[in-house]
């Protein structure tokens, strides 16, 4: 056979590997309303930057039919290609080959993959569609998943490793998407659970659809798994695209940055009508971001869930920063479980890929009851107040309105290390709000008055004007500036440029130990 020859049958090979075990398959890939391996990878990458790897990888096995059904690629494809000109990594389970279980040669390709991901110091991205461990193959694909926890592990904060949920997740296969810094899910489509409808039936008598299990509205708003779920897999992948914009290729480099059209200087005018100064009146704190940040841009993580806390990522002058903020018209904008797992997560994950932190405070303290407290708010709400201890990228916390309590301390506080603490002219920074306090501390002169609530009113209003006027924790040194609103984007630039040459070493240790 002549070297032209070879070329030819090279190229016949690796179309037939693309095509699938039949067109059949491919059918009902899309009869399903999924896309095929390389169609996601197509619509992931820059046009015609995939480079494919081990392509024609067969698996080795035999009985039980396997066999016969040695397909190209084993069913996952591996490369590399760029997202907006900069290197991503990504895998791709392949639905008509085995459902897109994972054997013992499907996990080599993608533990190779990894190694590369690592060694290059660029991010990757798992296109997961497949129905867990191949059972054929025994306990050889159980220790196929194995290597790729232990990978993930190795490299979390190190690459950005991002999962994409296209189908479904199964048994041991959910915990490498649980392991990564982002989850995408699409509805409808795409499901991730431990065990199935079928066996919680069997198990619990509990009668539950594969969606209602461990959908993308499930995870995305219920359980926490999922930061973001999609009608459709196009939007999607735009996303994922959108969010490798604004990562940094891996830990030893800044976030990109882009020529900022919007001014640094520009005024905030809009400030001073959003945010109400009756500090029980809610308002919508994405609002407040969307006026400070470039072009009124953020993409935030985990919208559906513990709606109460914001986390988001923008830019400032065309540099990423991360933005932390309580949301006062979701549960007043308290502190609860949820929202410092929440939150202690999106801090963590930035100080791993050196994104600066924006904190917005406005927090009437932890949320109360039973529930909380015997479900543990104190063991997580100290998770969020350990990412911010532990976090050493620039930090920059701002009190819109209202601060009390712990949750003060915890959101970024200039005693847990901000860099520097900034409030506006409506701040109230205090143990607990002024009707509270008054009916502790004056609750004898209050019962013993001849009208009470005519004295309640005058305490109320005293402790108010002596311990929650607004320049009380300036003039102790605990708030750096008393800002006009209006100026707030320009004040939040500048100071951010100036930490930008921050440097912080936390002590040697082999890790911290932060809380469970």
């Amino acid at each position: 056979m002549t070297t032209r020859e070879r070329i030819d049958e090279l190229h016949a090979l690796k179309d037939l590997a693309r095509q699938g075990p039949d067109p059949e398959a491919t059918a009902r890939q899309h009869g399903r309303g999924k896309l095929t391996a390389h169609e996601r990878i197509e619509l992931l990458l820059d046009k015609g930057t995939f480079q494919e790897i081990e392509a024609l990888r067969r698996h080795r096995a035999e009985g039980f039919g396997l066999e016969k059904k040695r397909y190209s690629s084993d069913g996952v494809v591996t490369g590399w290609g760029t997202v907006h000109g900069r290197t991503v990594f990504v895998y791709a389970h392949d639905f008509r080959i085995f459902g897109g279980a994972l054997g013992e040669a499907h996990a080599a390709k993608i533990h190779k993959l990894m190694d590369l991901a690592e060694a290059a110091g660029a991010p990757l991205v798992s296109l997961n569609d497949g129905a867990g461990a191949r059972i054929q193959e025994g306990v050889t694909a159980l220790a196929g998943y194995g290597g790729i926890f232990r990978r993930n592990t190795r490299n979390s904060g190190v690459i950005p490793q991002i999962s994409v949920m296209l189908g479904p997740c199964a048994g041991g296969a959910a915990y490498s998407p649980a392991l990564t810094d982002f989850v995408f899910m699409v509805r409808e489509t795409s499901q991730m659970f431990i065990t199935g409808p079928d066996v919680v039936q069997a198990v619990t008598g509990e009668s539950v659809s594969m969606d209602g299990l461990g959908g993308a509205d499930v995870h995305a708003s219920v359980s926490g798994v999922a930061g973001f779920a999609y009608d459709d897999e196009e939007s999607c992948l735009e996303d994922v695209r959108h969010l490798l914009s604004l990562l940094p290729q891996n830990n030893r480099e800044v976030p990109p940055a882009v020529p900022a059209s919007d001014p640094a200087d520009r005024r905030t005018d809009a400030l001073l009508d959003l945010v109400p100064a009756d500090p029980n009146r809610a308002y919508d704190m994405r609002a407040v971001i969307a006026e400070i940040v470039d072009d009124g841009d953020l993409f935030e993580v985990h919208a559906s869930w513990a709606t109460n806390i914001v986390c988001a990522l923008a830019r400032l002058d065309g540099q990423v920063v991360g933005i932390v903020a309580n949301q006062p018209s979701s549960y007043a904008g308290v502190l609860d479980i949820h929202a410092s797992e929440k939150a202690a997560r999106f801090v963590s994950t930035c100080d791993s890929f050196n994104i600066p932190l924006v904190t917005l405070v406005d927090v009437p303290g932890f949320l109360p009851g039973v529930d909380q407290e015997h479900g543990g708010i104190i063991r997580h709400g100290a998770k969020l107040l350990y990412a911010y201890c532990n976090a050493t990228v620039p930090r920059i916390s701002l009190v819109v309105r209202k601060a009390y309590g712990g949750a003060y301390i915890v959101m970024d506080s200039r005693s847990i290390g901000t860099d520097v603490s900034l409030a506006w002219p409506s701040n109230e920074i205090a143990v607990m709000g002024a009707e509270g306090a008054a009916n502790v501390i004056f609750r004898r002169e209050i019962n013993a008055a001849d009208d009470p609530e005519a004295t309640r009113a005058q305490k109320i209003k005293e402790y108010k004007s002596e311990l929650m006027h607004p320049y009380y924790a300036a003039e102790r040194g605990l708030v750096d500036d008393v800002i006009d609103p209006r100026d707030t984007r320009s004040v939040l630039i500048g100071t951010l440029a100036m930490l930008r040459t921050k440097h912080a070493d936390l002590p040697s240790r082999k890790h911290g130990n932060p809380p469970a």
